[in-house]
């Protein structure tokens, strides 16, 4: 890739309601995505980012399926949109799992670490069948309180659940380093376990069915969670 490709990103944010920003007062200007654009245009070695953040709460890797057409062909127009701009490197930064997690509510949940990995793989291949260019950087999903339980329920069986995503995460990424070498990345790893140490200074006190639970980051924690992912963006563009 020419160096200055790299100073130039177009990135596609694909998550759930953490990635959109939920319960945050102004998500268009504090969500995890605009706060991983803030940190990469920081950077010196970057001339422009462009974003567009695809997060729908309470989605699954199931509502992301190319086949159901539910939400896919959203993310897919914001990423044509950038489709003429190839001095730019196509960034598509994916966060998904935790509804998958829980045990009820969600659709496709609970999904096991099988069908979890089943799911990542079709949406990973769609994305590199249409955008044979492009890179994929996939998150861990983060912590959230063994007692969540809102309009799904979660609780401890949900969060052993999310915890056995992230190894699917990393065997991905080595099989896919074979097949197509420097597009399919791992990402942040780190922000699971910021969470799990500081949820009370960074998730949100929610109300819920088994007492108040932390699920969705406050404005600092998703400005802290945004960072992580501009770093290992910039890692992956470098």
């Amino acid at each position: 890739m020419k160096a200055e490709s790299k100073k130039n990103m177009n990135i596609v944010f694909i998550g759930n309601s953490i990635t959109q920003g939920a319960l945050i007062a102004t998500p268009s200007h504090d969500a995890p995505p605009v706060k991983a654009a803030l940190y990469l245009t920081k950077q010196p070695s970057v001339t422009s980012v462009k974003y567009s953040n695809q997060g729908v709460s309470g989605c699954t890797t199931t509502d992301y399926l190319p086949t159901t057409e539910t939400l896919f062909p959203k993310a897919k127009e914001a990423a044509d949109k950038f489709a003429d701009e190839t001095w730019a490197t196509l960034v598509f930064s994916i966060m998904l799992g935790t509804n998958d997690s829980a045990i009820t509510g969600p659709n496709g949940a609970p999904a096991s670490p099988e069908k979890y990995e089943e799911n990542m793989k079709a949406i990973i291949n769609q994305l590199l069948a249409l955008y044979p260019s492009c890179k994929i950087v996939l998150h861990r999903p983060v912590w959230y309180s063994p007692n969540t339980y809102n309009g799904a329920m979660y609780l401890k069986e949900g969060l052993n659940r999310l915890q056995s995503y992230y190894p699917v995460l990393q065997s991905l990424v080595e099989e896919y380093a074979k097949r197509f070498p420097g597009q399919v990345f791992m990402g942040d790893t780190e922000a699971f376990d910021y969470f799990k140490t500081n949820y009370l200074t960074d998730l949100i006190p929610e109300e819920g069915n088994a007492g108040t639970f932390y699920l969705h980051p406050n404005e600092k924690g998703a400005a802290v969670l945004g960072e992580y992912w501009g770093k290992a963006i910039m890692k992956v563009v470098e």
